[in-house]
């Protein structure tokens, strides 16, 4: 590849590590021979079509290096879908500024658009590189371990469920259950980590509802109904994606997004928390509470875990170290090498963008218990080492007194 400049981007839902993986693009190119400028679009390939470009490799140490631990999406995002007449402009743009390095970090709708964007432009006489950088909260993201974000928002669910479920627990002759949504459309990553609150001694989360298994009415009661007279309250945790039998959501929302996914949290639809709740109240008559974090999981830097943070950062300086080397068209994998009773070990590997962007990762059937309420040890081994220990809590061990 020629001497040339880098474009980077940052695309959907944020993850508490995102902005770690800018810095680590940004770090990789300064530092690159073959990398004159940097720059940053604004808000996604919005940012591109519109001119509204900054150059990142002016922004002070200090500022690069607090990236690496703030939230949010530091370049703004963006949802657009690119249309066919879109590229012309594109194209336009990437001349205008001599990108040769393309960047974007993001899920499997972002890999598709850097495929899309880096063919079309080498189709045209542009000569570009374009790599991606895999995030994503939900860790649906095909042939990667994992993905930057996940051991973050995994840690967010399982502490979260953890502390309600104490609560729950101290609360059962005013509450007898309560429902814990977690984000996740079609897989069931981030409401089975909160199977790990079990790990210090607590009982809670009782019942798993995971996007991967359809939702029987008559299983869940029979599992409420088992859980409730075990510990005499219930603590269940559901995707959001949850679907029927026939493939209908749970949450009873109609509303899509350009992409065409299901909008959980849109405006005049019910959440499925709040669908489980009714059905629970109607059948036992009982009072309860649900909780819906929505995106709180994508934000949450304080629960955020450091093996997070450095992996996206070696993320980014990955994805440069492939581009300025002439590997372009593929997104960075991270591949676990320890067996589960070893030290937990990471490397890096390579995928084709246009397989990541056609394929999803749902959660592996012998990661889930038969009945489908639950997680196996298996899973529990490979999510731990992610998100790491979680807080043990005292509780009372006196028997009742007697006068």
């Amino acid at each position: 590849m020629a001497k040339g400049n880098v474009l980077v981007g940052q695309s959907g839902g944020p993850t508490s590590v995102i902005n770690s993986s800018l810095a680590g693009v940004v770090d990789g190119a300064l530092k690159s021979k073959k990398i004159d400028r940097v720059f940053g679009m604004r808000y996604g390939i919005e940012g591109v079509l519109n001119d509204f470009l900054i150059d990142l490799g002016s922004e002070s140490p200090d500022v690069l290096k607090g990236l690496r631990s703030t939230p949010g999406s530091a370049l703004g995002s963006s949802r657009l879908k690119l249309k066919d007449e879109h590229f012309p402009a594109v194209l336009k743009q990437l001349k205008k500024y001599d990108i040769r390095y393309y960047f974007m970090i993001g899920g499997n709708d972002t890999m598709d658009t850097i495929h899309r964007v880096t063919k079309y432009a080498n189709e045209n006489g542009h000569e570009m590189v374009g790599v991606g950088v895999p995030k994503t909260v939900d860790n649906d993201l095909h042939g990667t371990d994992h993905t930057p974000g996940y051991p973050s928002a995994a840690r967010y669910v399982a502490l979260s469920v953890l502390q309600a479920g104490i609560l729950a627990r101290d609360m059962q002759k005013v509450d007898q259950f309560v429902v814990f949504q977690s984000i996740g459309r079609s897989a069931g990553w981030l409401p089975a980590a909160a199977a790990c609150a079990r790990i210090g001694g607590e009982s809670a989360p009782h019942v798993l509802l995971l996007p991967e298994r359809p939702f029987d009415r008559a299983a869940f009661l029979a599992a409420v109904a088992k859980a409730h007279k075990s510990h005499g309250f219930v603590s269940i945790v559901c995707g959001e994606g949850i679907t029927n039998a026939d493939g209908t959501p749970v949450s009873v929302s109609t509303t899509k997004d350009k992409f065409g996914n299901t909008e959980f949290g849109a405006m005049g639809g019910t959440s499925a928390a709040m669908v489980l709740h009714r059905i629970i109240a109607d059948e036992f008559g009982w009072r309860g509470e649900f909780q819906v974090t929505e995106s709180l999981p994508m934000c949450g830097a304080d629960r955020g875990v450091k093996l997070d943070f450095d992996e996206a950062f070696a993320c980014g300086q990955q994805a440069v170290k492939l581009a300025a080397s002439g590997v372009g068209g593929v997104m960075v994998t991270m591949n676990r090498l320890n067996k589960p009773s070893e030290k937990y070990q990471m490397g890096f590997g390579t995928i084709s963008l246009s397989e990541v962007a056609n394929h999803e990762r749902p959660m592996p059937n012998h990661f889930i218990t038969k009945d489908g309420f639950g997680v196996t040890k298996a899973f529990l081994d490979y999510v731990t080492p992610l998100m790491g220990p979680l807080p043990t809590y005292a509780s009372l061990a006196a028997k009742r007194a007697k006068p």
